[in-house]
């Protein structure tokens, strides 16, 4: 997706893999793709123009086909059912309740080794820059 946020450093990484990623702005443009990264950026502004962009319930209606929907940071906020200390509005895709800034501000940023067994046995550095974290999460979130 970009409407705003990381998407030019995931098409870059997506070319290097060898896939044709793809600008997703508009509801049309979802056609014809296998899967769909929202990136990280500011939450807030992500969801206004989703609801703009009348993206929402597409979205909603493809990942209830089956539709893969991967969400880093700001996009893991959109994913979730429940965002605490928000107005924003979600897509509610899964369940998951999730914290905004919850490692402080831009001053308290940081980075490590993280274990993400999904991605292989090799940790992923991770980089918290006012990051969420899931509060709580049902069994079938991966």
């Amino acid at each position: 997706m970009a409407l705003q946020g990381a998407f030019v450093e995931h098409l870059g990484i997506l070319g290097r893999m060898g896939a044709e990623p793809v600008l997703v702005r508009l509801p049309g443009e979802l056609d014809g793709l296998d899967g769909l990264i929202i990136p990280g950026g500011e939450s807030t502004t992500m969801s206004r123009l989703m609801l703009e962009y009348e993206l929402h319930q597409p979205l909603k209606d493809r990942a209830d086909a089956g539709f893969p929907i991967m969400g880093i940071c700001a996009g893991m906020i959109l994913l979730a059912k429940q965002v605490s200390d928000s107005s924003l509005q979600s897509l509610g895709l899964m369940d998951m309740s999730v914290r905004r800034n919850a490692f402080g501000s831009q001053a308290d940023s940081f980075e490590t080794d993280i274990e993400m067994p999904a991605l292989g046995e090799k940790p992923f550095h991770g980089v918290f820059i006012r990051a969420p974290i899931i509060e709580k999460a049902n069994s079938t979130v991966k």
